[in-house]
């Protein structure tokens, strides 16, 4: 019998390089694209990306997939990207990512009532821990509060919240690898950005040569392959812990900020660095939860089938 690999390490650093590399995205759009353009700019990460992976995947979804993964798609990446880039432009991007760092909140809830996953206390103090890190290293006195960006920025984690649940939940095709997984979403998410983008920025703007690597980069490394990783993760590990690995994302901002832009960091900081990342670690903990039978919403247990989808077994 196959070995669970939820307890992987391995599993968790690569799935652990996603965040990371999104960290990276608020530096890049502030220097390198052009201002004011949320829906054009996720557009271009996600549609190219999609196309990329399709065509080195060459599967389409098939049945109640297509629908799948049409919600899929808006929730991970077509209302996800412009919402995120919105609140980029119109927030500091400290606070954008405060309001980002409630996700493992949001995720512990939707779990119970989409997975049957008992929110534990340890699950629910330890998000609150690395919300609070990620405040201290992040959040400046100065600036006032957008409303507008702030909505937006919870939003953009709500939607990828239930983006990660119900990924988790459907699992995938017998079959079909995370590759296909991701360029059905990435597809399925730039085709929905692609008219809003038209119709609400109008003609796409000029790009310059930075602009032009700053897209390139998003929609390859930052999109394409750290999608890649994610959804891998999400078919191995839980979804509580995948999404204890989202604070590494400011983390990496900050730590991008103070490397490449001359940003200092003070020792407050540096003390929320240490709280938002030790709950980053006691997240990956209890792994062996994963491979238990979880209750679903309607009272059926489930068992894990290979591909990780996840049958109903009526109770005993």
């Amino acid at each position: 019998m196959r070995k669970p690999t939820t307890n992987r390490p391995a599993t968790i650093l690569l799935t652990a390089l996603a965040p990371v590399s999104w960290g990276t995205t608020y530096a890049v759009t502030t220097e390198f694209l052009p201002a004011d353009r949320p829906l054009f700019t996720g557009m271009m990460r996600a549609l190219p990306a999609g196309l990329v992976l399709l065509g080195l995947a060459r599967v389409l979804p098939r049945g109640a997939w297509w629908g799948k993964a049409a919600v899929l798609g808006a929730l991970n990446i077509g209302a996800f990207f412009p919402l995120l880039f919105l609140s980029a432009y119109r927030l500091p991007g400290g606070m954008a990512a405060v309001v980002g760092s409630v996700g493992p909140l949001i995720v512990v809830g939707l779990s119970a009532v989409l997975l049957g996953q008992r929110p534990t206390a340890r699950s629910v103090l330890t998000g609150l821990v690395a919300a609070f890190g990620v405040s201290l290293v992040v959040l400046k006195a100065a600036g006032a509060l957008d409303a507008v960006g702030a909505l937006a920025a919870l939003a953009a984690t709500a939607s990828m919240s239930a983006g990660t649940v119900l990924t988790k939940r459907w699992g995938r095709p017998e079959g079909v690898g995370p590759l296909a997984l991701t360029a059905w979403q990435l597809t399925a998410g730039g085709l929905l950005i692609a008219p809003l983008a038209l119709l609400v920025e109008g003609a796409p703007p000029a790009l310059d040569g930075g602009a032009v690597g700053g897209y390139l980069y998003l929609a390859l490394a930052n999109t394409a392959v750290a999608y890649w990783l994610w959804f891998r993760g999400i078919g191995r590990l839980t979804a509580t812990q995948v999404t204890f690995l989202g604070p590494l994302s400011p983390l990496t901002a900050a730590v991008v900020g103070w490397a490449a832009l001359g940003q200092s960091l003070t020792p407050l900081q540096v003390a929320g660095m240490g709280l938002a990342f030790g709950a980053t670690v006691v997240g990956q903990l209890g792994v062996r939860a994963a491979a238990r039978p979880a209750v679903g919403p309607a009272g059926w247990e489930h068992r894990r089938v290979p591909g990780d989808l996840r049958l109903p077994v009526s109770r005993r």
